[in-house]
């Protein structure tokens, strides 16, 4: 069973200070996180595959070699999933990292996912950065 990773990234002002957050459960279950302000400042992009670094960099530390990765940043996904995927000049170099970062693993798989389902990760990014989103709930009213 892969371990299971949700991470996000968020920069505030865009660009401005930015914040990483993850969260993964280990196949046993076992649920870790990260909430951290990266070094520096960047672009929502650069603070997405910071946060997808952070993630696999401490994945590393704790031996996992099997990931399922969920991004909500279709140009993070395209990026180091794709190796043909036109570079972004002001980008290349640090996706060039991640890249081979994510290539160190037995089996990783990256997919992008909804914002709406990365709320965890999104939550851990904020408040990294002091900032706490509000929460919103739908109610499903009853139709008659």
């Amino acid at each position: 069973m892969p371990w299971q990773i949700h991470s996000d990234g968020s920069a505030v002002p865009n660009p401005g200070r930015m914040g990483l957050g993850a969260v993964w459960t280990a196949p046993d279950g076992t649920r870790h996180t990260l909430s951290q302000v990266a070094p520096g400042t960047g672009c929502n992009n650069e603070a997405e595959v910071r946060a997808l670094m952070a993630a696999l960099q401490a994945l590393q530390l704790q031996g996992a070699d099997d990931l399922r990765l969920h991004c909500d940043n279709s140009v993070v996904v395209e990026q180091i999933s794709n190796p043909s995927a036109k570079p972004i000049a002001r980008l290349a170099t640090l996706f060039d990292e991640a890249r081979a970062l994510f290539n160190t693993f037995h089996q990783a798989t990256l997919v992008w996912i909804p914002q709406h389902r990365n709320a965890e990760a999104d939550a851990l990014a904020r408040a990294a950065l002091g900032m706490t989103a509000p929460r919103t709930f739908k109610i499903a009213k009853k139709r008659r």
